[in-house]
């Protein structure tokens, strides 16, 4: 692909973008579906945050990339970090813009959204815990999500998103391990669980079963990524975190399992597909 193209896409880790399309998905279907005509405003939305926090995190991170990644696209002086600034908060301006006509409340989580991503942005190189601050975005795209379907924020979108965020956690944790040498802690690990856990409580009866099988998958992928971790082989934290990554589409999946249509189960299976297709090309991480 043409070089400049190849940039921007690096810069705004484009292959995780179907998560975050995931995610709305989930969080609107929660929230009672429907408003059709607002979700284009809700997936474009969404995404130029998540883009634009890609950007502007090289351009935060440009002193820590010169010592550490000189392969990322400002040190290797594929673009300059002026432009990364630029075009960073100019999708983030334009996402919180479009974020407007899914209403008050779908707008009002989307200017917290924006608030998080610079946090995490500013402080992630080294504040500890910073991987709490990114389970927190991605806590804010299932409340933006919800609102924007026709019951609006419940209880639901709040529950499965607090879940979503504590796998986002664990994720996180383990990601920080390929900047900083050193072993990888074994309690983050059990935050990938929370979907499952949450999916198992509160549902009942035949949406149970439902629950438990999708959790099964979940439990199956999240396993096979994390399995070196316990067995003592090499570890490829980069291809672990990609892998994990690209799990968060079957968390997803875990949290709309009691009323989960085949079309809808379609749509994930697919989204998870194309999230790793889209691995090959640009890199995750």
């Amino acid at each position: 692909m043409p070089p400049r193209l190849r940039t921007f896409l690096i810069l705004g880790r484009v292959s995780n973008l179907p998560t975050v399309w995931s995610n709305c998905l989930a969080g609107w279907w929660l929230g009672g579906g429907g408003n059709f005509w607002k979700l284009p405003f809700l997936f474009v939305g969404v995404s130029l945050l998540y883009t634009g926090g890609m950007f502007l995190n090289d351009a935060f991170d440009i002193d820590f990339d010169r010592q550490r990644r000189p392969e990322r696209p400002i040190p290797s002086g594929k673009i300059s970090a002026q432009h990364v600034w630029r075009f960073g908060f100019s999708q983030l301006g334009a996402g919180f813009f479009l974020l407007l006509f899914c209403g008050q409340m779908a707008a009002g989580a989307g200017f917290f959204l924006a608030l998080f991503i610079l946090l995490y942005n500013f402080c992630h190189k080294f504040f500890n815990a910073a991987p709490w601050l990114m389970g927190a975005c991605r806590f804010w795209v299932y409340v933006i999500s919800g609102a924007t379907g026709l019951w609006g924020l419940n209880g639901w979108p709040i529950l499965c998103g607090l879940a979503l965020a504590l796998y986002v956690v664990g994720l996180s944790y383990v990601a920080r391990r390929e900047s900083y040498r050193g072993p990888i802690p074994f309690w983050p690990l059990l935050l990938l669980a929370a979907p499952i856990l949450l999916a198992l409580a509160m549902n009942t009866g035949s949406y149970r079963w439902r629950a438990i099988w999708i959790s099964v998958v979940l439990t199956l992928w999240a396993g096979r990524c994390v399995r070196t971790f316990f067995t003592g082989g090499v570890s490829n934290v980069g291809l672990i975190v990609a892998n994990l990554l690209a799990g968060i589409v079957f968390a997803d999946w875990v949290a709309i399992a009691p009323d989960c249509s085949r079309w809808l189960s379609l749509i994930l299976l697919a989204i998870f597909g194309l999230t790793k297709w889209l691995q090959k090309f640009v890199p995750a991480t």
